[in-house]
């Protein structure tokens, strides 16, 4: 059974940094595709980045100047490294994967927020950055 569980988050003020992790444990092998999204409360979840098998990376235009996302492979981890944080990234943030292809792309999950696409969720945590 495929398990994600995600430390991290919390309040900072405007201009600080937060990092989140991901740890994955039952994966057979390595995930085809590891994710960030986040959700405003009564909005739609929307993609923030992912990392397919090929370690192809894609941030959404929003993120992509400020948010990076390390790896641990040998702990199985992805973090999210969020930097220059503003109060519109004020979120609950998820991780989220799906670990065979079965047809699906990385990077269309991700920039189009097609949540459907991933088989596997973590319980998410708010970030919250005050105006």
């Amino acid at each position: 059974q495929v398990r994600l569980v995600e430390s991290g988050g919390g309040s900072v003020q405007s201009g600080g940094s937060l990092r989140r992790s991901c740890t994955a444990s039952g994966v057979p092998g390595t995930s085809d595709c590891m994710a960030w999204f986040r959700q405003v409360p009564g909005k739609a979840r929307v993609g923030v980045v992912s990392i397919d098998g090929y370690l192809g990376i894609y941030y959404a235009n929003s993120v992509k100047d400020h948010f990076t996302i390390p790896q641990d492979n040998a702990k199985h981890t992805l973090y999210l490294q969020l930097d220059s944080l503003k109060p519109e990234d004020t979120a609950r943030y998820y991780c989220a994967a799906y670990v065979d292809w079965r047809g699906r792309d990385s990077r269309v999950t991700v920039l189009g927020n097609f949540v459907d696409f991933l088989d596997y969720w973590g319980d998410g945590t708010l970030v919250t950055i005050p105006s």
